[in-house]
């Protein structure tokens, strides 16, 4: 069934089954109503632009081309090689399924080929899409490329071989941190002999693991530059606003641009689909996982190979089993799975597979998949809740699209001030321009750890240090001699202690070391959880879900990184945890004052304790329980943006009683951390806040967002660099609202370890205007 007649057909089912609302003018489709699909459009197609392969390609490489059925290059294929040839580093940064392997192969083969000598190094940001590449490069069959897969699943002995003969190792920023730099001597002969390093989907490189890659990169500039070799840089990159800048900081060197992309595009009708009410008057809406399982289980009803992309694990795993539900004793239940990290090798390669040959009909993923494995050409993508961010949403998108047919991608739209801010103005959406991905090399709390790694590779002088690492590096190394890991000696500093220095440096977690989640029963690993989320997500009591399962935690012993676990199959509730939020006011780093507010950007330390958790009935999230726990607070040292009001102002002008303000500042809160994806590439969960009617630093009502990693990520400074636009958005998402008091959509959060108490909707929009009125850049 081909998918807008499957999407046509649902909404108008919808429709008729008593969802309501009037007719909505989108297309002219009779089947959109403003409860379910409320704005359709249609991305018109794109033609090709394309030039002929050139004649000076080697004779070899163009007749593998030619056998693959490649006899011209996209323009910006062409202009890969162009900049290549005259030497430079370059990132491209064009759309999903756009060819961009071809810009980085074409050129590095070309000079494999010419040199035998030569080698290149991949760094892909999975394991599944690093194979997946592999795969891609042998099937050109080119008897002088020696291309082989170095990660984690690579026997000892095949790494030794890789090492002597390869000419292309292809790994993972994992293993280049873990293994490769710091035995970079059994690795010299490679180094050595170094042309050309490719950074495939460097868009995911951003916030605290882009500042760790973009550390890497200069530690193993510094050993290439001790083996005597210079090598270029090839980045890939979704379509964000700062590609060239992002790239360039990522790898300290200077970068072209390639943003015009010269591919086709299929047509995709669009579509932005909003779950109906449940109680209108509270503005409470079905729920998002359900509304998304049983989108997904009418297009696979219509064998429409579909991909779901979920925002966790656990949301993956509900709408995949929502879906196999709906389908009911249907032989396409068993073409539903989910896909989500987490999963052991063997579990992820087969899913992977599956997909491929068409087994799987229906695939609810996280984003383990849009990074993993290079797969397009689906018919339907479903979006559970807006991404993040505009870069995210169009690559999601991207993997939708036939070849000589039309797709569907639908954003099913959470309960959430952003999602909800852009269903009601979809301009907003289809016209925004893609966010800038921000990478901080220079944060500290990153930064001294890679340097202690760096005098591990090879002892660092302080010229060095300054040159490679930044002015802060000196001080940042004698910090490593008080703690006993350096020594100073002479002009340089040496690695002094018996730990290996990577080990001490996650390049993928919070800094706390991953939980792992067992079965009690069979001693099965099921999972891992990173540890900064371990005490809200598996603490003892918590439901967890693999696969469809669903367990109960026994017991989370944080001293050994274990969360025990037994299945559950007759628990019929979920749980959500409680914490309590203090933020201390370090050092003010700026300040602007609207008026006789003062508005702020701050180091801060944040402590968060979890105390124990709700019971909640599943669909409607009523408390059935509230059960206490004794858990270790978190600390942490960020960067906050603030703005703290004069009392007078808020009973005086915003006429706002006091026992009103802690729930008018605590839905401000809420809806501003929400917004703020709006205008840097993150997403919620990498932010925090806190809102209290007097707190003692500032002696004033205020407000604080905060940055959820240690030295922050640069989010809450882009807050604070745009304030006026962000908190003109969070106002206009609040006051659209159609809710009574506060809902989901607008005010109350998912992740609030208050359970969303107090909350005052009214309040909130009379703060906002009352900050917006003095604002001196206010849109």
């Amino acid at each position: 069934m081909d998918p807008r007649q499957v999407l046509e057909l649902v909404a108008r089912t919808s429709a008729s089954g008593g969802a309501g609302g009037s007719a909505a003018e989108s297309e002219g489709d009779p089947g959109v109503t403003d409860q379910h699909l409320v704005h359709l459009t249609k991305v018109p197609a794109r033609r090709a632009r394309t030039v002929p392969l050139p004649d000076d390609l080697p004779p070899v490489l163009r007749g593998r081309l030619e056998l693959a059925g490649i006899t011209e290059l996209y323009t910006h294929q062409a202009r890969s090689l162009a900049l290549a040839r005259e030497g430079r580093s370059f990132v491209v940064a064009t759309g999903t399924a756009s060819g961009k392997s071809l810009c980085y192969q074409l050129p590095v083969l070309e000079t494999l080929l010419a040199d035998d000598k030569a080698t290149a190094l991949y760094l892909g940001p999975t394991k599944a899409l690093t194979r997946d590449q592999l795969r891609a490069l042998r099937d050109l069959k080119l008897p002088q490329l020696r291309a082989a897969v170095v990660d984690g699943d690579t026997p000892r002995e095949e790494r030794d071989a890789i090492k002597r003969t390869a000419n292309w190792v292809l790994t993972n920023p994992d293993l280049l941190h873990h293994s490769l730099l710091p035995d970079h001597r059994h690795w010299g002969d490679f180094l050595h002999r170094l042309r050309w390093v490719v950074v495939d989907e460097s868009h995911a490189a951003r916030g605290v693991f882009g500042s760790h890659i973009a550390l890497i990169l200069r530690r193993l500039r510094r050993l290439c530059e001790r083996y005597s070799a210079d090598p270029r840089f090839v980045l890939t990159s979704a379509t964000i606003g700062n590609p060239g800048e992002h790239a360039a900081t990522l790898t300290g060197v200077a970068v072209e641009e390639v943003v015009e992309d010269g591919s086709p595009r299929g047509a995709l009708d669009l579509g932005l689909w909003q779950p109906p009410f449940t109680d209108p008057d509270e503005g409470i809406r079905r729920s998002l996982l359900r509304e998304t399982g049983d989108l997904l289980a009418s297009f696979v009803g219509g064998e429409v190979q579909t991909l779901v992309f979920t925002k966790s694990r656990k949301a993956a795993e509900l709408v995949a089993l929502f879906a196999r539900e709906r389908l009911g004793d249907s032989p396409l239940a068993d073409a539903v799975r989910s896909y989500r990290a987490g999963y052991l090798p063997e579990e992820r390669r087969e899913l992977e597979q599956q997909l491929r040959d068409g087994r799987l009909v229906g695939v609810a993923a996280t984003e383990a998949l849009e990074l993993g494995i290079d797969v397009s050409g689906l018919d339907a993508v479903l979006l559970a809740g807006y991404p993040g961010t505009a870069a995210s949403f169009w690559q999601r998108l991207g993997r939708a699209g036939r070849s000589g047919g039309e797709a569907v991608g639908v954003l099913v739209a959470a309960d959430d001030p952003l999602d909800q801010y852009l269903v009601h103005h979809p301009e907003e959406l289809l016209g925004r321009p893609p966010e800038h991905a921000i990478v901080d090399p220079t944060n500290p709390y990153l930064l001294g750890p890679h340097l202690w790694c760096a005098c591990q590779e090879q002892p660092l002088s302080a010229e060095e240090a300054v040159a490679w690492f930044g002015d802060d590096a000196p001080g940042l190394l004698e910090d490593g001699v008080d703690r006993g890991y350096l020594r100073a000696r002479g002009e340089r500093w040496y690695w002094t202690s018996r730990r290996r220095a990577a080990a001490m440096v996650d390049i993928r977690s919070s800094g706390e070391e991953d939980v792992r989640i067992v079965d009690v029963g069979t001693g099965a690993l099921i999972g891992d959880v990173d540890g900064s989320r371990a005490r809200s997500q598996v603490h003892t009591g918590a439901v967890y879900l693999h696969q469809g399962e669903q367990y109960e935690i026994a017991e989370l012993d944080l001293e050994r990184g274990i969360a025990t676990a037994t299945r559950a199959p007759h628990i019929h509730h979920a749980t959500r945890a409680r914490s309590d939020t203090d933020v201390r006011v370090l050092e003010v780093l700026e300040t602007r004052p609207w008026g006789e507010i003062e508005t702020g950007l701050a180091k801060v330390q944040v402590t968060v304790t979890v105390t124990g958790y709700d019971v909640l009935r599943p669909g409607t999230g009523e408390v059935l329980d509230r059960v206490p726990l004794d858990l270790p607070p978190t600390e942490l040292t960020t960067v906050a943006v603030y703005y703290a009001v004069p009392e007078h102002l808020l009973d005086d002008e915003a006429s706002l009683a006091p026992a009103r303000v802690p729930g008018a500042l605590h839905a401000a809160e809420h809806a501003a951390i929400g917004l703020l994806p709006l205008i840097a590439l993150c997403d919620r969960w990498d932010i925090g806040g806190l809102s209290t009617a007097l707190h003692p630093d500032t002696g004033r009502p205020s407000v604080f967002v905060y940055d959820g990693y240690a030295g922050g990520a640069g989010l809450a400074e882009r807050s604070y660099r745009r304030l006026a636009e962000h908190l003109g958005a969070t106002r206009t998402a609040i006051a659209d609202c159609g809710c009574r008091s506060g809902c989901p959509s607008c005010v109350q959060s998912p992740k609030c370890g208050n359970g969303n108490e107090p909350l005052d909707k009214a309040g909130a929009v009379a703060v906002l205007d009352l900050l917006l009125r003095r604002a001196p850049d206010a849109p």
